[in-house]
C-alpha cells in the first residue's frame, strides 16, 4: 500500500513539474474588483489546486465531526434504552414476586386442599 501511495504522489508531482515547465507565461487574475495578481499560469493553477484540496479536507473533517456527534447521540440513546429495559426487567421481577405471594395467600396449603381427581386414581 505504501508503494502505491508513493507511486501516486510521485506521478502527481511529476505532472505538476511538467505542467509548470510548459506554462510559464504570465497571466492576470482579478481576485476582487480593483485587485489583480499577475503570475505564471502554472503557479496560479497549483495555488487553485491547493485551495481545492484545502476545501476538500475541511469538508472531510466537518463530515467526520458530524458523524462522531451523531454516533455519540446514538450511544446516549442506546444507554437510555438499556436503562429503561433494566428498569422494566426489575419491575417484571417485582411483579412476579408479588404474584407468587398473592398465589400463596389465595391458594390453600397442600394438606388443606381437597383431593383432586388425579390424586384419587393413584
Amino acid at each position: 500500500m505504501r508503494q502505491l501511495n508513493f507511486l501516486i504522489i510521485f506521478t502527481v508531482c511529476l505532472a505538476l513539474v511538467l505542467f509548470g515547465l510548459e506554462n510559464t507565461e504570465l497571466v492576470r487574475i482579478q481576485i476582487v474588483p480593483g485587485y489583480e495578481v499577475q503570475a505564471p499560469l502554472a503557479i496560479e493553477m497549483i495555488v487553485a489546486l491547493g485551495v481545492g484540496a484545502l476545501v476538500a479536507w475541511v469538508f472531510g473533517a466537518w463530515s467526520r465531526l458530524l458523524r462522531q456527534l451523531e454516533g455519540a447521540r446514538d450511544q446516549r440513546e442506546l444507554r437510555s434504552k438499556d436503562e429503561q429495559i433494566q428498569s422494566l426487567t426489575q419491575d417484571i421481577e417485582g411483579y412476579k414476586a408479588e404474584l407468587d405471594k398473592q398465589r400463596q395467600l389465595l391458594l390453600p396449603p397442600e394438606e388443606q386442599r381437597p383431593p383432586s381427581a388425579s390424586d384419587a386414581s393413584t
